[in-house]
């Protein structure tokens, strides 16, 4: 399964970003989709996580500003980002988990790097 992310870049404090992860996979193969995030020197940290029928679950630092949304025509799911803030800067990595027979199993992208600067 590959995951490929796409729309990351420069953008100014207050602005928006969306970010596009898409995959040849069906995405009812996956039980969880979500996004992940990591700066210069700090460890990878969850931004929001998507399960069927549970509630999404975003990360405190991001609630009211990111928006997870999911495509299941074009396999690909999204992370809206608005009213952007510098210390949202870093690399983010879409993932997605398939548990078969109890065994779960983890996809990541590539990572695409946002960086948000005046």
């Amino acid at each position: 399964v590959q995951l490929v992310e796409s729309g990351g870049g420069l953008v100014r404090p207050g602005g928006s970003l969306r970010l596009t992860c898409a995959t040849s996979a069906s995405l009812y193969s996956f039980k969880y989709m979500g996004w992940y995030r990591q700066a210069p020197g700090k460890q990878r940290e969850l931004v929001v996580v998507r399960n069927e029928g549970s509630p999404t679950v975003y990360a405190e630092s991001v609630k009211g500003r990111f928006t997870i949304s999911v495509d299941y025509a074009k396999n690909t799911w999204n992370l809206q980002m608005n009213s952007l803030k510098p210390e949202d800067s870093a690399v983010y990595y879409c993932n997605a988990k398939q548990v078969v027979s109890g065994i779960s199993y983890d996809y990541w992208g590539q990572g695409t790097q946002v960086t948000v600067s005046s």
